[in-house]
């Protein structure tokens, strides 16, 4: 069994549970659907590679490739999850945004219009930066976690 699989698995599957009673405390809604969202407080995905560095440091040393791939690994992990796929999510807000002003529109006319209601877009894909620093920051200790836990003795 690979523990870096394991520790950094697990780290994302915390981080996903931790978005339910974080996001209740912020706007007194539970919702445990959250568990397979993406986006949100904190980013599991920050979670995940952080974690796995954090285990490759300590269990092969900052000085090996290992490390080394997995740091660079994670950095784009991160960037993607902050910067491209946010910018998807806030674009996504505005094409939903469309679609009323397409009724606004089609309102004032006088030719029958039949709509078929779409689905919207999921408008919560990315995450923001203090959101992927939480994340960082919990998969750093969940790594140390896992790589005590998991030393032989």
């Amino acid at each position: 069994m690979n523990k870096g699989i394991v520790i950094a698995l697990s780290s994302i599957g915390i981080a996903q549970a931790l978005k339910i009673p974080i996001h209740y405390f912020k706007e007194n809604e539970w919702k445990p659907e959250l568990f397979f969202a993406t986006g949100g407080m904190p980013s599991s995905h920050s979670a995940g590679v952080s974690s796995l560095s954090t285990y490759v440091a300590l269990k092969r040393g900052v000085p090996t490739i290992d490390f080394a791939l997995a740091v660079v690994f994670g950095l784009i992990v991160m960037y993607d999850a902050q910067g491209i796929r946010r910018q998807a999510g806030e674009l996504t807000l505005k094409v939903n945004d469309l679609d009323e002003l397409v009724d606004k529109i089609h309102k004032h006319e006088t030719v029958e219009y039949v709509e078929k209601a779409p689905e919207p877009l999921k408008e919560v894909l990315g995450h923001k930066p203090g959101e992927v620093l939480v994340g960082a920051a919990l998969g750093v200790c969940l790594g140390v976690v896992g790589f005590v836990l998991t030393k032989k003795r």
